[in-house]
């Protein structure tokens, strides 16, 4: 099998593919176009999220036989189409799930504590003690919705803090020691910290807004490591200033995307409701990265490689 990289990973997964006796070809500079006319070519893809692998793609690639996505979603490739197409999927989810339930950890008692607050304060000579007391976290209930690889990752960090976690999913069955699933009526009811851990579908696009916030009976601090159309900006930014939601600790944006710096010069105008939210001091955020360590490299790239050994017998 001839295999076609479309962007960098950790060298061993090339170094494990080739030692199986595959054909690694390395492309990080083509357009999709450009990979569009030679596709037909290889027998599996490995990328990560450098363009979609679309139906359009996907009808050229007559011999492709695998895709693996260096990462936890495959919400960039065309999955109805590719499974119509008898392509076998790998994504890696349990290659980053301790990246970043401990991003996800950090984000919150970094909130919860206002340790950036006050590490601001104290840079600019301000000593404000009364004004930076913090909330512990336990006691409280953490929800989690999204009970998968991620979210469980997360519910186990929680051991030894005191807490009360519980999740959501639209499976059944999930729970294990480290969280109960409930209805999502208990969830509602009960949660006082919300971590969400789902991928971005039809069903998940613009979840979190003015119909849903409202629904939590406590008022909420929210994390958010899974994807940033997940929550709608504007709906998040009123929360906040109302006091629904008390914090939200944010490692995807709803704006993320290869032009994001663009939003901070004078070719794009900047969305009302982001400009608001990057200015908020109970908001912290990061740039995707929660999945993103010197660890979770290696691991993902091995998550890719054991499974195509796997499936292939190799």
């Amino acid at each position: 099998m001839t295999i076609l990289h479309l962007d960098k990973n950790h060298p061993l997964l090339i170094e494990q593919l080739s030692s199986f006796g595959l054909e690694n070809h390395e492309d990080y500079a083509s357009s999709k176009a450009e990979v569009e006319a030679k596709i037909h070519l290889y027998d599996g893809i490995v990328i990560r999220s450098r363009f979609p692998i679309d139906a359009a793609l996907l009808k050229k690639a007559k011999h492709l036989k695998f895709i693996g996505r260096v990462g936890a979603g495959l919400e960039n490739i065309d999955i109805a189409f590719a499974k119509q197409q008898g392509i076998q999927l790998f994504n890696a989810p349990e290659g980053n799930r301790d990246a970043v339930a401990e991003h996800a950890l950090g984000l919150l008692l970094n909130l919860t504590n206002r340790i950036r607050i006050a590490d601001k304060e104290v840079r600019k000579g301000v000593w404000l003690r009364e004004e930076n007391r913090g909330e512990e976290i336990m006691g409280k209930t953490v929800g989690i919705i999204g009970y998968g690889y991620m979210g469980k990752a997360f519910a186990k960090r929680l051991q030894g803090f005191g807490c009360e976690v519980i999740c959501y999913d639209i499976k059944d069955n999930i729970g294990d020691e480290f969280a109960v699933q409930v209805s999502f009526e208990a969830f509602v009811k009960r949660t006082q910290i919300l971590s969400l851990h789902v991928p971005l579908t039809d069903k998940t696009l613009g979840m979190v807004n003015t119909e849903f916030i409202p629904r939590f009976q406590h008022n909420i601090w929210l994390i958010n490591t899974s994807r940033g159309k997940v929550v709608k900006t504007q709906d998040l930014v009123e929360a906040l200033e109302s006091g629904k939601v008390k914090g939200a600790g944010l490692d995807v944006l709803d704006y993320e995307k290869s032009s994001f710096e663009n939003l901070f010069s004078d070719e794009v105008e900047m969305p009302a409701a982001f400009r608001t939210l990057i200015h908020m001091n109970n908001v912290i955020l990061s740039p995707h990265i929660a999945g993103w360590t010197i660890e979770s490299k290696a691991k993902l790239a091995q998550t890719i490689v054991d499974k195509v050994k796997a499936a292939f017998h190799l």
